[in-house]
């Protein structure tokens, strides 16, 4: 197992190791030089965007968008969340699934990663419903798609240094948080400019569709990075 890349001794303790000045900068920039890495912060901003239309602008959507009463909003827009959970679960196990299946670790967390997230852009369809149920339904599965392709923590799990695996998963929320910023400002944006919340659909669906171009051509393969050692002067 830890030839294969496991971290089976995290929890052992080790031989006391002095940080050098700089070297912790050092290793970040090797975090963000890494293409693979690049590409899973992308994914996961774009990934959180949809989760964030959900929390912030959902309701709202229902509210204004479909002259749903705040009450009928309310109990309404839980049943994306119910989805979203059940995805969320789902996508774990076809992920291990797949790897039990194939030992393929690129393929097996790629896949309901990029399925989920193709799913995800049937949102944009509800600029073109207008029966309540329908939207409803469409909003669910879309919701669903998300759920079964967060698999980001999966992915970090597969990738991130034994040295500085904290920081690089702090470095990955950073990304997903800065998301959770942009995306209620920018989709207000939209809505106070339009006048409409069909642009918003899209700014959101846009996001599913760059988290399935950053997996599949910026990622490529999935594998724990290996930290060149720092010296004096940042270099190895």
């Amino acid at each position: 197992m830890e030839a294969g890349g496991a971290l089976i001794n995290m929890d052992q303790k080790s031989a006391k190791k002095t940080t050098v000045k700089g070297e912790k900068l050092f290793q970040v920039k090797q975090l963000l030089k890494s293409r693979m890495m690049i590409g899973v912060y992308i994914g996961q901003y774009c990934i959180n965007a949809i989760t964030y239309f959900f929390i912030t602008w959902f309701p709202v959507y229902l509210v204004q968008a479909r002259g749903m009463s705040i009450l009928k909003a309310g109990m309404v827009a839980s049943v994306p969340a119910i989805c979203g959970f059940l995805g969320g679960v789902l996508g774990g196990v076809i992920s291990d699934y797949l790897m039990r299946r194939t030992q393929n670790l690129t393929f097996a967390r790629k896949a309901p990663i990029v399925i989920g997230m193709l799913l995800s852009i049937s949102m944009v369809a509800c600029n073109y419903v207008n029966t309540e149920w329908m939207v409803v339904g469409i909003m669910a599965f879309a919701f669903f798609g998300k759920g079964l392709g967060a698999l980001g923590w999966a992915v970090m799990a597969d990738t991130a240094p034994k040295e500085i695996s904290g920081l690089s998963g702090g470095l990955f929320n950073m990304f997903g948080n800065v998301s959770g910023i942009i995306t209620p400002i920018a989709i207000g944006y939209i809505i106070g400019s339009t006048g409409s919340f069909n642009g918003a659909l899209i700014y959101v669906g846009i996001h599913a569709l760059l988290a399935v171009v950053s997996y599949l051509f910026i990622v490529g393969k999935i594998e724990r990075i290996q930290l060149r050692p720092y010296v004096s002067g940042g270099k190895s």
